[in-house]
């Protein structure tokens, strides 16, 4: 392959920037631009070594810096790699790439140092989109997730049900060029078995998709309740700042509010929205709609009421509508004398917290709930999940072909016709993993790397 260049660092001043070279050439192109001062030659350096010296462009003193030298197979790519680092300057980083393409090298596409290790088996597809998540990785849990990933998690379970089909395949394959002798080899029922296994497995891992979303994108989260119930103040107490106008006003908040916040390690997406009752104001009425649309939405529904306020026909409205399966009943203002049905409320919500909005230590009460609602907090989250839309599709086409086998295969259709079946869904798991993925889908893959990864 070609010789590849790019800056690897973010284009902002710091204490360091890295121009990464990675191809057959790299080390000569390394040659032409670094300059040891031991005066050994870079041709002579063993791999994992790194030797400090002058950065020179035809001959004109750049900077001095660090070189860093990875010789095939032994390196990241795969490939010859020489990575320089240089002083953390937006313009002395630009000229030190400038000098490496006119000592040979060319423009790296984005994510073409990842392709290149998959494309010379350092990772698999999968691995490799996981390196991408975790260089966007916001919180804990979806960094622990993206690493498990990039070791492999995924693949592992992906190539369990590749080999169970594979075996399947294999022996239908010599049912049909042997008949005679593997007449009493063929079990129906055990290899209908075998499918259903990995249909079941294929659809945990389809399901594991919602999971790997939430952990990535954060979940999707509503405050409501009726007005002045304090759910600007609770956002507010949750994103650390006054996000939200609180006044005792009846109907402040007339828009939803919107912050992506951390709370407990788990990101939420929260929308603070206009308290639900009956109004004649125009622009309050458009916000009650936008409420019930974010309610529907939602993942995660924080439903504020009052203790010190008997309940109101705009909470019985509210309850009617709420879904205890994703609801957090908050019951608020608890510093004060306690007047609503608190009983009522927690006997129909099973998540129930009990805070003063006022108090910091609320957080760690709603964080806990919500973490029990979510199931979040009881996720394994080394076991690898579906990680994005390709994914899940190639997941759910291969599912469908694994199912009509099975249905094939226990309705007495021909051997041949659930062979091809299996085959297809092979297929699939092979795009999946990136084993047969096509030109088009490894491109479209790297199209979300940054260039110089």
């Amino acid at each position: 392959m070609i010789t590849i260049a790019a800056i690897a660092t973010p284009p902002a001043q710091g204490g360091i920037a890295v121009i990464r070279i990675s191809g057959e050439d790299a080390l000569n192109v390394a040659e032409r631009v670094f300059s040891p001062a031991s005066g050994k030659p870079i041709s002579e350096m063993r791999g994992y070594t790194a030797a400090y010296g002058t950065i020179r462009d035809k001959g004109t003193r750049l900077d001095d810096g660090v070189l860093l030298v990875y010789r095939t197979p032994h390196s990241y790519t795969g490939e010859n790699v020489a990575e320089i680092s240089c002083h953390g300057g937006v313009f002395i980083a630009k000229r030190v790439l400038s000098a490496c393409f006119s000592a040979g090298a060319v423009p790296a596409q984005a994510g073409e140092f990842t392709k290149r290790a998959m494309l010379n088996g350092k990772l698999s597809l999968t691995q490799a989109e996981a390196v991408a998540d975790i260089i966007g990785a916001q919180n804990e849990q979806f960094l622990m997730c993206s690493e498990a990933q990039r070791e492999g998690a995924l693949h592992r379970r992906i190539k369990a049900v590749s080999d169970e089909i594979l075996s399947i395949v294999t022996l239908i394959q010599a049912w049909i060029d042997y008949p005679d002798e593997m007449e009493d080899e063929f079990d129906g029922n055990l290899e209908a078995g075998k499918l259903k296994a990995a249909e079941n497995e294929l659809s945990r891992l389809i399901s594991s998709c919602g999971e790997g979303q939430m952990l990535r994108d954060g979940i999707p989260t509503a405050i409501v309740g009726r007005p002045n119930v304090g759910k600007s103040t609770l956002m507010n107490l949750l994103t650390g700042t006054e996000r939200s106008i609180v006044t005792d006003i009846e109907g402040t908040t007339r828009d939803i509010v919107e912050e992506t916040v951390m709370l407990g390690g788990i990101m939420l997406r929260l929308a603070d929205c206009a308290g639900i009752r009956d109004t004649s104001d125009v622009v309050e009425g458009i916000g009650v709609e936008r409420m019930l649309k974010k309610l529907a939405e939602a993942s995660v529904v924080l439903a504020v009421f009052d203790s010190s306020r008997e309940l109101s026909d705009d909470d019985e409205r509210l309850i009617a509508r709420l879904d205890p399966a994703k609801t957090v009943c908050v019951i608020n203002k608890t510093d004060l004398n306690e007047k609503a049905d608190v009983s009522r409320l927690s006997g129909k919500f099973p998540h129930t917290v009990r805070i003063s909005a006022k108090d910091e230590a609320s957080i760690n009460a709603i964080a806990d709930a919500v973490a029990e609602l979510s199931g979040i907090g009881s996720l394994d989250l080394t076991t690898g999940f579906i990680a994005n839309e390709r994914q899940r599709l190639c997941a759910c086409e291969a599912r469908d072909l694994v199912t009509q086998a099975r249905e094939a295969l226990e309705t007495g259709m021909t051997l041949d016709a659930v062979g091809i079946l299996c085959e297809n869904a092979l297929d699939k798991l092979y795009e999946l993993s990136g084993e047969k993925a096509s030109d088009t889908v490894i491109d479209s893959v790297f199209k979300r790397f940054c260039v110089g990864k």
